[in-house]
């Protein structure tokens, strides 16, 4: 991978970090005010179990998005220790239209298929 490549996939990386990181906090923020609004408003049954049943899903996105930034952290990493682009499984390299597509992915088609 030349480093016209690997400063593009950073890059886009630094991107996908910077827009999880503001989807998340957007999310807390919002949770945040709708658990203030159910706590200060009387509401009905339903309404307390939608509420809760919104932060539940709130939650669950929250914890999916921590997972791929933590997956994207460590592409980063691998961009700055010169491992991107090498299947962290097999050694091999990860197929250029694969991390055009998931560019943090760490492993190659092969061995993420094997480990699902």
């Amino acid at each position: 991978m030349t480093n016209t490549e690997l400063m593009l996939h950073r890059d886009k990386l630094l991107a996908l970090r910077a827009s999880l990181l503001g989807d998340m906090t957007h999310m807390e923020d919002d949770s945040l005010q709708d658990h203030a609004k159910t706590i200060s408003i009387p509401t009905d049954k339903e309404e307390l179990g939608s509420d809760n049943s919104d932060q539940e899903l709130t939650l669950t996105l929250l914890g999916s998005d921590e997972n791929i930034l933590d997956q994207v952290e460590a592409a980063i990493q691998r961009i700055e220790g010169g491992g991107y682009g090498q299947c962290k499984e097999c050694g091999e390299a990860i197929p250029k239209n694969r991390l055009d597509a998931i560019p943090y992915a760490a492993d190659c088609v092969r061995c993420a298929s094997q480990q699902e």
